[in-house]
This record gives structure tokens, C-alpha cells and sequence, in this order.
């Protein structure tokens, strides 16, 4: 106990715990807070990526849209559009 007190009793240990707490714990960008902006960040990076992985797929369709049997092909199959004198069963599956 008496080799803690004289370290208690230190004016300089004492505002360097205070500034130390109030960095950490009290500012307006504290540890929370950023890490709460870096797991936003990760976030928004996923994003996109995966908003370019779509834009590359969308582009690749695009292309090959300028054949005609692909572009008849991928309406069949992804707008399900269908010519007059013909019925379209879609199964799905739960």
C-alpha cells in the first residue's frame, strides 16, 4: 500500500490517466465509434464487390444480347416471354 500511494499521489500519472480515459472513452470519435466506422467500411467493400461482380454479368449479357438466338434464348428463360401460340409452366420449388 505505501509503494501505491506515492504513485496515486502523482500529478502527472494522474491527468495521463484522465487524458488516456477520455480519448478512449469520452471524445466524439472514441474507440466505438471507430470501430463502428471500420466494420461499416468491411461492409461497403463487400458491397461492392459484389456490385461489380453484377456490373461485369450485366455487361457479359449485354454482349452476347446482340446474337439473336441468345437474345430469344435468354427472354425464354429469364423474362419468360413466350411467342402466341404457346403455354409457359414455371415450377418452382420451396
Amino acid at each position: 500500500m505505501k509503494r501505491v500511494l506515492p504513485f496515486i499521489k502523482n500529478k502527472f500519472i494522474i491527468t495521463s490517466l484522465v487524458f488516456v480515459s477520455y480519448i478512449l472513452f469520452i471524445d466524439s470519435h472514441d474507440i466505438f465509434f471507430i470501430s463502428n466506422q471500420k466494420n461499416k467500411l468491411k461492409e461497403l467493400e463487400t458491397r461492392n464487390s459484389k456490385m461489380k461482380k453484377q456490373l461485369s454479368d450485366t455487361r457479359n449479357v449485354l454482349e452476347n444480347i446482340k446474337n439473336l438466338d441468345y437474345l430469344e434464348a435468354y427472354a425464354r428463360e429469364k423474362k419468360f416471354f413466350k411467342k402466341a401460340d404457346e403455354e409457359i409452366f414455371v415450377i418452382t420449388y420451396k
